[in-house]
C-alpha cells in the first residue's frame, strides 16, 4: 500500500480506513461482576408435548431486546445486516460486532487492517478467499469457519471466490488488554471438521463451546460459545448458557418463540439480546424450519476505543495503532509493501 503524504499520519490512517465507518467510538464496558457458571446442565431438545413445560433452568433467560437488522452498504459493493456493532446494539461485551454479509463479484473486503481483537467467519453459502500480508492464504467454503486472531495487527482481503451470492456471517470479538499485542494466528474448520449434533428434530453445529455432549476443538482465548442450530417444525431447545455471560441470537432463517413460551414469535434478521439467567429455552411453533445462531461471551469488563478496525482501550493506545499502521512498526512492518492479488 503506497505511503502518502499529510501533515498528520493520524489522518492519513483516517483516510486509507474510510471504507470501515473510522468514526471513533468510546465504549465503556459494564463493571458487572461476571462468574462462569453455578451449575451443570446438559443441552435438551424435544419434539413431544408432554415436554413443553418442563424448562430445566433455575433462571431461564428472556429476550430484553428486539432488533431488526436492516441492510446497509458495507466495504466495497456489498451487503449486510448489522445486528451488533450498529445504532441499535452498540455493543454486547465481549462481542464487538455481527454481521450478515451478502457480496458478489468483484465486491468484497479488499486490503484493510486490523488490531486487537478477533474476527470470525462463517460461510453460509458460498465461497471466501483471504489472503494477509504474511503470505497467509486461504478459502473457505460453505459451512467452513475461520477464526482470525488479529492481535498486534494483520493486514488481510476477504474477497468472492465463485459466481452468485456469497452469504455469511461474521462475529468480531474482543481481546482482553493482556492479549491485543499477541501475535496473530489462525483457526480454520472445514465444514466436515465442525463438531455437530442431533437430537429430536434439533440440529447444532458447534463452532465454539458445547451443545448436547458435544464440544467444538476451538480454542477461545475470550471464553465464548458461538452455534447454529436448525430446529424442525415442532421441536424444542433448551440450551445451558454460563450465568454472568452476555449472549445474542440472530435469526438466519424461519420463527421461533425464544426465552418463554408465551413470547412473541421472532422471525429472520432480527437480533435478540437476552437477559441474565443460566440457559435459552426455544419453540419452533411454525411449519418452517428454524435456523438461528447463538453467541455468548464472558464479559471482559474493560473500556473499549474503537476507530474502525482498531480496537483497543484508550485512545492513547488508537493514536499508537494508527501510527504504527502508518509508519510500518510494531506488527504493521509488512503493510507498505504488499497488497492482495
Amino acid at each position: 500500500m503506497p505511503r502518502h503524504s499529510a501533515a498528520s499520519p493520524i489522518y492519513t490512517a483516517l483516510a486509507r480506513l474510510a471504507n470501515f465507518n473510522s468514526g471513533r467510538r468510546v465504549l465503556l464496558a459494564s463493571r458487572k461482576t461476571s462468574s462462569s457458571s453455578a451449575r451443570t446442565i446438559m443441552s435438551s431438545s424435544s419434539s413431544s408435548a408432554a415436554a413443553a413445560a418442563s424448562v430445566p433452568f433455575q433462571s431461564p433467560r428472556k429476550v430484553v431486546k428486539k432488533v431488526l437488522s436492516l441492510s446497509q452498504s458495507e466495504g466495497q459493493g456489498a451487503t449486510v445486516r448489522r445486528s451488533i456493532g450498529g445504532h441499535e446494539v452498540r455493543n454486547l461485551d465481549p462481542f464487538l460486532l455481527l454481521d450478515e454479509f451478502s457480496v458478489s463479484k468483484p465486491g468484497g473486503f479488499p486490503d484493510h487492517p486490523h488490531r486487537g481483537f478477533e474476527t470470525v467467519t462463517y460461510m453460509l453459502d458460498g465461497v471466501f478467499t483471504h489472503q494477509d500480508f504474511s503470505g497467509h492464504t486461504g478459502t473457505i467454503r460453505t459451512g467452513d469457519v475461520q477464526w482470525m486472531t488479529a492481535g498486534r495487527g494483520i493486514v488481510h482481503s476477504e474477497m468472492p471466490a465463485a459466481d452468485g451470492v456469497q452469504k455469511g456471517l461474521q462475529l468480531w470479538i474482543n481481546l482482553a488488554s493482556k492479549d491485543k499485542m499477541i501475535e496473530p494466528r489462525y483457526q480454520e474448520l472445514e465444514s466436515k471438521d465442525i463438531s455437530q449434533a442431533e437430537k429430536d428434530g434439533v440440529a447444532v453445529r458447534i463452532i465454539a463451546g458445547e451443545a448436547f455432549g458435544v464440544r467444538s476443538p476451538v480454542y477461545t482465548r475470550t471464553p465464548t460459545m458461538y452455534m447454529d442450530f436448525t430446529m424442525q417444525p415442532g421441536s424444542q431447545l433448551h440450551q445451558p448458557i454460563p450465568e454472568g455471560w452476555n449472549a445474542v441470537v440472530y435469526i438466519i432463517e424461519g420463527e421461533g418463540v425464544f426465552g418463554k413460551e408465551g413470547a412473541a414469535p421472532a422471525s429472520a434478521h432480527h437480533c435478540l439480546v437476552l437477559g441474565a439467567g443460566d440457559g435459552l429455552s426455544v419453540w419452533n411453533r411454525s411449519g418452517a424450519p428454524l435456523r438461528f445462531a447463538l453467541a455468548a461471551g464472558q464479559p471482559l469488563n474493560e473500556p473499549v476505543v474503537q476507530q474502525g478496525p482498531f480496537v483497543m482501550n484508550s485512545r492513547a493506545q488508537i493514536q499508537q495503532a494508527m501510527e504504527d499502521y502508518y509508519y510500518g512498526r510494531n506488527g504493521f512492518e509488512k503493510a507498505s509493501q504488499w497488497s492482495s492479488a
